[in-house]
């Protein structure tokens, strides 16, 4: 009988690693943060359905970071999505959590979690981890680094098996 505690327990303590608080990363230097960004993989979104080739651009402006998102479609004439926003720093100590809009008065959510010491690659994601990218400076980010990434987002609570990769073949630049 001892048994059903004892398994009722574990399945208790094995849910609570999503619902601890998300830590993000020490901090941004958003100078460094500046530029594009090649969505590598992230959790399929209704905003991002038929995208590949996706991409962020972000730029520091006096009160804000500009962000311009653009993908391909999945459509015979090649057609470009893009879609320009707002990034407002919520925690000026460690410039790591940021609100994004794109379409007033919505914001939305955009911490960063997990950050490589060159900003070569980017790990984002939300506090009811529903959103997650892996981003990197490159469209092709190397294994090595990959795994790197993916070890912060489970670690962090994230559910991996989630994440579909990015197709970056035949990009035009």
């Amino acid at each position: 009988m001892k048994t059903i505690p004892f398994l009722a327990l574990s399945l208790l303590l094995l849910g609570c690693k999503s619902n601890l608080p998300l830590e993000t990363v020490e901090y941004v230097d958003l100078n460094k943060y500046e530029g594009i960004w090649y969505d590598v993989a992230s959790f399929p979104q209704r905003f991002q359905k038929g995208c590949h080739c996706t991409s962020a651009t972000y730029t520091q402006k006096d009160k804000y970071v500009e962000v311009y998102n653009r993908c391909a479609k999945d459509s015979a004439d090649g057609e470009i999505s893009s879609v320009s926003g707002k990034a407002f720093v919520k925690d000026e100590v460690t410039n790591a959590k940021l609100a994004v809009q794109f379409f007033w008065p919505f914001k939305g959510k955009y911490w960063i979690i997990g950050l490589d010491e060159d900003y070569r690659y980017a790990v984002v994601g939300e506090p009811g981890r529903r959103y997650l990218w892996i981003l990197s400076r490159t469209r092709d980010m190397p294994d090595d680094l990959y795994e790197e990434a993916l070890e912060i987002a489970k670690s962090k609570g994230f559910d991996i098996s989630k994440l579909e990769k990015v197709n970056h073949s035949n990009c035009a630049e």
